[in-house]
């Protein structure tokens, strides 16, 4: 008698682990932002749908564990995650030597620079080197923004199989952010496939009015795509062609140093 793959599932799968993560994934929501990362039981409990006792027993042992703490009140998470943070940066290569890469890349470009990983509906921030703040929220390394509509986004959705993109489509429909934002599912497509053809995207006013970005992918040494640079500036600064004829080529010679420098 054989086992399918969603019984193996069910076999493997450990529901106490899972409740642990959403206990702690519920402190970067926009709320636990707004409550300034510090949080209730209730307010714990509510975010995740875990009974208090649950969540009681939860936050207590993560607490005991030293990832949370508390004042008997509210919970808040400790440095110490950011170990985890570590395990994963660290096989990327990400260093002195990747944030030399963009520090000069910044420096040659007089904007701010980025390196961004693909994670379901957004991308994340893995490095930065920020010249001057120009988003209306600050950009650091560990920042969420949709994929849909930012330049790294776009660059990494394109390193997709059309399978994988149309998977990718169904799952996170794409929200309208500015007046300029491409929410049509046709034109999306369309306009991931010429990011495919030219290697590199440009996003225009999309995300925020007046931001403009471009980004290139950056490869591992087996030519696969494991991340995108970008470059963003304000429309007051660089027109479209700036991007294409100024950036984009100090980009590509960026990416190739990325791909030498870090241990993809």
């Amino acid at each position: 008698m054989t086992v399918s793959d969603n019984e193996k599932r069910a076999t493997d799968f450990v529901g106490s682990v899972a409740r642990a993560f959403a206990i702690l994934e519920c402190f970067t929501t926009d709320e636990a932002l707004r409550l300034q990362g510090r949080m209730t039981l209730t307010d714990a409990a509510r975010l995740t749908d875990l009974s208090r006792g649950t969540a009681r027993r939860l936050l207590l042992t993560l607490a005991e564990l030293h990832y949370v703490d508390t004042d008997g009140k509210y919970f808040w998470l400790t440095p110490k995650l950011v170990n985890l943070s570590r395990g994963f940066l660290m096989p990327l290569g990400l260093g002195e030597g990747s944030r030399a890469v963009l520090y000069s890349l910044t420096q040659k470009l007089d904007e701010s620079a980025s390196v961004g990983v693909l994670d379901g509906a957004d991308i994340v921030y893995i490095e930065r080197v920020e010249v001057r703040r120009i988003y209306s929220s600050r950009i650091v390394s560990g920042t969420r923004l949709p994929a849909s509509s930012s330049s790294i986004g776009r660059v990494l959705l394109a390193a997709l199989s059309e399978n994988e993109l149309s998977s990718w489509l169904e799952a996170y429909p794409i929200s309208q952010y500015t007046a300029k934002t491409l929410t049509d599912p046709k034109s999306f497509l369309e306009e991931i496939a010429q990011v495919r053809q030219n290697g590199y995207a440009i996003i225009d006013e999309e995300l925020e009015m007046g931001i403009r970005s471009i980004a290139v992918p950056v490869f591992s040494r087996n030519s696969r795509v494991v991340a995108a640079l970008n470059a963003s500036t304000v429309s007051a600064r660089h027109s479209v062609d700036d991007l294409r004829e100024q950036f984009l080529p100090e980009l590509k010679i960026a990416s190739e140093r990325l791909s030498q420098t870090m241990a993809w």
